[in-house]
């Protein structure tokens, strides 16, 4: 018989979005006629159509693999030349940001990334990982045997959280004691706080002091507004000896039916073996690519590239600006309720205190069964997301305005 992978079993209660799913289903199957007036703005999906430049290249290259001369078969496993180019020139060197082609990898998204990226480190590293923080950083350090059991609050023996609370804004302060990877999310999600300058320059200086590496998720970068946010870990001096980051297209292009995202690895980006001897992470990350991955289909690459374009630079500002609108409007009805609101100023995301006395999970079904509307609990995200929820602006204008309008309406 074979054995299986009993890291699995030491998961809790299922992926938080499935849970929310089972949860929804059994609203919907009990309340017939509520469930017509459902508005989901839990899960961070997008909503409009695909940008038309996106829509014009995709056509092309459609056209283009059914003729025999301009057919495509397996690319390269790292992403397209031209690709990885458009990304390096209009995403890091345009900011003066030093960035290689090949530095940059694409793939089919950034949560695919950020479990993937375990696959090159040693199993040995202490992982430290925000508390609330996106699910997948902590479920795929649990699959791939990085952690003990979890307790009943479900906080994994192993991990060294490190906790993102009102007090400190939502964003992580470097610990005394030293750890080897660090998880960071700006703007974050799930609480749309975003890192300033001086405090990205904390951590990197914490990672080059301990040798520590950051992997650093920017997938909602473009929505940042206030000026002093760095859209990239690389705007910090020093972060190309300690950083990896992650960068999507699903929220900005309206990708994630379409999936297409990149990893960008630094060739001075370095890594311990057990001996002591520093060695390039590059490489290492080639040949996890080129072994288990057979590329972005060629079609998604052209339209990924399309974005780049004049044209769609500017359906993306319009995309971003669209849910940023949503944002802004969601923020004024939830404080319209009497609610405190934090986010949905650099991030699609707003972040919102439940009432003193109901938990995230009880605020969940009550918006829920009341004002037919799916939000995120917080403590779904981690322990200190305990009394608070997140609300998804991703949705139409004419859904974001309902929402705001039963929020408002609700009676705690």
């Amino acid at each position: 018989m074979a054995y299986l992978n009993e890291n699995y079993l030491k998961l809790k209660a299922g992926y938080l979005f499935p849970e929310i799913g089972r949860r929804v289903r059994a609203f919907c199957d009990g309340n017939p006629e509520a469930s017509k007036r459902l508005i989901r703005c839990g899960i961070g999906d997008v909503t409009e159509p695909l940008p038309s430049a996106v829509v014009s290249a995709m056509h092309r290259a459609v056209d283009e693999m059914g003729v025999r001369d301009t057919f495509k078969g397996y690319g390269p496993e790292q992403g397209y030349e031209w690709l990885r180019a458009a990304i390096a020139e209009n995403d890091y060197r345009a900011h003066g940001l030093e960035v290689a082609d090949d530095e940059v990898f694409v793939s089919d998204g950034s949560k695919c990334d950020c479990g993937a990226i375990l696959d090159i480190l040693g199993d040995q590293n202490r992982m430290a990982i925000t508390d609330p923080v996106y699910p997948v950083y902590v479920d795929t350090n649990v699959m791939a045997g990085h952690t003990g059991e979890a307790d009943a609050a479900g906080t994994y023996a192993g991990i060294h959280y490190l906790p993102c609370t009102e007090a400190n804004g939502f964003i992580p302060e470097p610990p005394a004691e030293a750890v080897d990877v660090v998880y960071l999310c700006s703007p974050n999600n799930p609480t749309g706080a975003a890192a300033n300058r001086a405090q990205l320059e904390a951590w990197v200086a914490y990672a080059r002091r301990h040798g520590s590496l950051i992997l650093f998720d920017a997938a909602y970068e473009a929505y940042i507004t206030e000026p002093g946010i760095p859209h990239s870990i690389y705007e910090v001096p020093g972060a190309r000896e300690c950083a990896i980051e992650f960068r999507s297209f699903s929220k900005n292009g309206g990708f994630t039916g379409v999936r297409c995202a990149f990893t960008v690895v630094p060739k001075t980006l370095m890594a311990r073996t057990r001996g002591g001897e520093a060695r390039p992470l590059h490489p290492l990350w080639l040949r996890r690519m080129t072994t288990k991955f057979n590329g972005v289909s060629y079609i998604v690459q052209r339209g990924a590239e399309a974005l780049y374009t004049a044209e769609g630079k500017a359906q993306v500002r319009a995309l971003v600006e669209h849910y940023m609108g949503n944002a802004r409007v969601l923020v004024a009805g939830a404080r319209d309720a009497g609610l405190k609101v934090l986010g949905g100023v650099n991030a699609p995301y707003i972040w919102v205190g439940a009432p003193k006395g109901v938990t995230s999970w009880q605020a969940f079904d009550k918006i829920l069964g009341e004002a037919n509307v799916v939000i995120t609990p917080g403590s779904g995200f981690g322990g200190n997301g305990e009394g608070w929820f997140r609300v998804s602006a991703f949705n139409s204008r004419a859904n974001a305005e309902e929402v705001a309008r039963r929020l408002k309406a609700l009676r705690w």
